[in-house]
């Protein structure tokens, strides 16, 4: 799959991811986030880097530390309406898996460069195929970056304290 826009979808003003797959149909997966996982995607996509560490940047950090390679993450499953997913990583010489919010999984997958799967069953329940003409995918593209400049230009630091 390839992360090709984080927008945020009106009028709840919620944030959606929107993964394309690469090859077959090109269908779209949009799978609905939360705000801070959104800003922390954005950030990874225009390689914002911030005066302190982010999570996702503090998890790149402490597997690099540890000598743990990602190789993958992978949206395993829907279950009423929620996405899950797993990381799949080496350390030690053995492979683990981590159970994951799709976010948080994309979000750390973006900082380390490692791919993004996607289920075929879940690609099948959730993928949308875009227009025959092909064009869909570049205007949802473009869309999705103008609507998360916008984002971005309103964000505020305060919209994420705890």
């Amino acid at each position: 799959m390839e992360l090709i826009a984080v927008r945020v979808e009106l009028p709840g003003n919620t944030p959606v991811v929107v993964l394309r797959e690469v090859g077959g149909e090109g269908r779209l997966l949009p799978i609905f986030i939360g705000q801070p996982e959104a800003t922390a995607i954005a950030f990874a996509l225009d390689g914002v880097v911030t005066p302190r560490p982010m999570t996702h940047d503090l998890m790149r950090d402490l597997l690099e530390e540890l000598g743990a390679k990602v190789e993958r993450v992978i949206v395993t499953h829907l279950e009423e309406g929620t996405f899950y997913a797993e990381i799949q990583l080496r350390a030690g010489g053995d492979q683990h898996r981590v159970s994951s919010r799709p976010s948080d999984a994309m979000a750390l997958a973006l900082r380390l460069d490692c791919p993004i799967y996607a289920a075929d069953e879940v690609v099948a329940e959730a993928g949308l195929v875009p227009d025959d003409d092909g064009d869909e995918g570049d205007e949802v593209g473009d869309d999705v970056v103008e609507q998360f400049r916008e984002f971005i230009d309103n964000v505020n630091p305060d919209d994420f304290a705890s």
